[in-house]
């Protein structure tokens, strides 16, 4: 990663260099949280391989990270499923930072408070290389869906609205 990268460092950034993985950082000035397909276009990047990290929590009360694709939409019903809950819903947007330290478009699957079941569409695995928030808004992160997992324990189902 470039010195300016490494100037600011998320959590996310912090644990990849630790676990000496192989990531590219993607930074990009903005004001605001742009949406994912918005994060894309201004990259000049595929939407397909470009992942929003979803946080949710079930009936139980338990917490789940959903990454999926940022033009698609997650599919409550079968995210529930594959996690074994009767139903989930997206947290409230309040809730995000306390949970995860992160806030609204800046959620990165890597370096949450807590390290939460994570669920990612299994079109991941069609690509080289993912992209994903960084840990800040105006941060994305490429890294190979192998590299990934080690680090973040990663399932693959079909979680998407088709």
């Amino acid at each position: 990663m470039s010195k300016k990268q490494k100037e600011a460092k998320t959590n996310a950034i912090r644990e990849v260099e630790a676990a000496k993985l192989p990531c590219e950082a993607r930074t990009f000035e903005c004001e605001e949280a742009l949406s994912g397909v918005e994060v894309a276009r201004l990259l000049g990047l595929d939407a397909d391989r470009v992942f929003k990290t979803l946080v949710t929590v079930g009936k139980s009360g338990e917490h789940y990270v959903f990454m999926v694709p940022v033009a698609e939409e997650l599919d409550l019903k079968r995210a529930a499923q594959t996690v074994g809950e009767k139903s989930i819903e997206m947290i409230r947007s309040r809730e995000l930072l306390p949970l995860t330290g992160y806030v609204h478009g800046g959620c990165s699957p890597i370096g949450m408070k807590k390290q939460f079941r994570t669920v990612t569409d299994e079109t991941a695995q069609l690509f080289d290389t993912i992209y994903f928030s960084g840990g800040r808004i105006g941060c994305q992160l490429e890294m190979a869906p192998a590299d990934l997992e080690k680090i973040v324990p990663l399932e693959y189902a079909d979680i998407t609205v088709r």
